[in-house]
């Protein structure tokens, strides 16, 4: 039963984290397997690639960047929908490769729905910040962000249980902020 709940649980905190931040626990997991901390399975040993290190370590530095500028954050996270939810099906996946225990179509669907839940959350909240700011708590949210998913990612590796927990204090704390929001303007 461990050597099912362990990657499953996995799966969740890595595709969480890429829901709110997509290259953070890609770079971290590809890494990993780089250094042989851990092993991944063919094809997503292809995340410790040089070349798709270095592809990922640069989209992840634009992104870092430009989603702390109020405006092309709110464009990053359209464009974000996509590639976070891919990443986060990735990720799901690429845990369940070494298990072998639930079907690979299943581990990335979960993990699109994971982090796309995630992300979906995040795009929704962040115009919050923006008008209750004027855009000035852009980046700190968004630092908040990319610390929550470094966070969640090194947990979702190596204390499973620990990041899922994480992620869903995170989610019920998104939750709670959307409904203050929300009785605010109501």
């Amino acid at each position: 039963m461990e050597s099912f709940l362990m990657p499953l649980l996995s799966g969740l905190g890595l595709s969480g984290a890429a829901g709110l931040n997509a290259y953070i626990p890609l770079l971290l997991v590809g890494l990993l397997e780089r250094a042989g901390v851990t092993h991944l399975a063919q094809p997503f040993d292809l995340l410790a690639n040089p070349w798709v290190l270095l592809g990922v370590a640069v989209l992840g530095a634009l992104d870092f960047v430009g989603d702390k500028i109020p405006g092309v954050d709110h464009a990053l996270h359209v464009f974000g929908g996509v590639v976070n939810a891919g990443a986060g099906a990735l990720l799901f996946a690429s845990q369940h490769g070494v298990a072998g225990h639930l079907d690979p179509a299943l581990a990335a669907v979960l993990g699109l729905v994971v982090a796309g839940g995630v992300q979906a959350t995040r795009t929704v909240l962040r115009p919050v910040s923006t008008g209750a700011t004027a855009g000035l708590g852009n980046p700190v949210v968004s630092s908040v962000e990319d610390g929550s998913s470094l966070l969640l990612s090194v947990l979702a590796v190596f204390a499973p249980v620990v990041a899922v927990v994480l992620l869903v204090l995170l989610l019920v704390l998104a939750w709670r902020a959307l409904a203050s929001v929300r009785r605010r303007w109501a």
